[in-house]
């Protein structure tokens, strides 16, 4: 018999095709944040994610396990994004580590001219790898060309502060006052993070995008930071937004997903643990 089936035509789409997400981000060697957590996060919640290295973060395990960065040269940053914009129609941009005021420029550049409709700015304003006066012009550089730019932040305790200008954040009626100002600021839809920063038995963040402040909390998993939170939180509000989520929405699956991966995170010879993102999916 002779079988009449046939193949789709080659490059003709299949009947349901996940959304497509890019992430502009640093490599973190050993896995726990950065372009490797964000694209783990966007698999986990079924995104299909695209990536555009930044630079490469490493630590040294001889000297306190410091950080050590390793910057993407331009032409190849521009490159990478000019290949996945024109390869794929984006549903979210995710901004993490970008870590020189030229490689913001560059970033700033494309993106403006692509203005993806979902634009979630993780804004890491100090990498501990900087002298202190390129971290400065980092930080402004950010906060000049790429803040702008932001439909969504998604800043924590110490961003928060100078994003806003407070002098202290402290309770969470600081971190809503944080969050109006950083709204107001930016037109962005802002989640700050208090997480572990926040004294009580919450780990606490604020949601607020001009009209609706709410409050999100979980239990707190110990009192110290988790590697990888940060970037998962950006990384799985851009993958909701893609995916159709409203924001408030989007924030509420994030902070939950991110809950999750706490709890499951994985401990390493390294001096700090990191968030799992298969920690949902374990706990169903």
């Amino acid at each position: 018999m002779t079988d009449t089936t046939t193949a789709p035509a080659a490059g003709r789409p299949a009947a349901a095709q996940p959304p497509v997400a890019l992430t502009v981000a640093g490599s973190e060697a050993t896995g726990g944040a950065g372009a490797q957590a964000d694209l783990k996060t966007f698999q986990e919640l079924g995104v299909f994610g695209s990536l555009a290295l930044t630079c490469i973060v490493s630590f040294d395990p001889s000297e306190d396990w410091g950080h050590r960065l390793f910057p993407v040269p331009q032409d190849v940053l521009r490159e990478q994004l000019e290949a996945i914009t024109a390869a794929h129609e984006l549903g979210a941009v995710k901004i993490g580590m970008l870590g020189s005021p030229a490689t913001i420029a560059t970033t700033a550049e494309v993106l403006g001219r692509l203005a993806p409709r979902h634009l979630v700015l993780d804004p890491v304003l100090i990498c501990k790898g900087q002298e202190p006066g390129a971290a400065l012009d980092t930080d402004e550089a950010l906060k000049a060309e790429i803040l702008p730019l932001a439909t969504f932040v998604t800043p924590n305790h110490f961003e928060a502060l100078s994003l806003s200008g407070l002098e202290e954040i402290s309770t969470v009626e600081h971190l809503a006052e944080a969050a109006r100002r950083i709204h107001e600021r930016s037109g962005a839809v802002v989640l700050a993070k208090g997480g572990v920063r926040l004294a009580g038995a919450d780990a606490v963040d604020v949601y607020y995008d001009g009209e609706t402040l709410e409050v999100l909390s979980e239990p707190k998993v110990g009192e110290v930071p988790v590697a990888g939170a940060g970037c998962t939180l950006a990384a799985a509000v851009a993958a909701e937004l893609a995916k159709g989520a409203e924001p408030l929405a989007a924030a509420r699956t994030a902070k939950a997903f991110v809950s999750a991966g706490i709890r499951q995170r994985l401990v390493s010879r390294a001096p700090f643990d990191s968030l799992w993102q298969g920690g949902s999916a374990a706990e169903r």
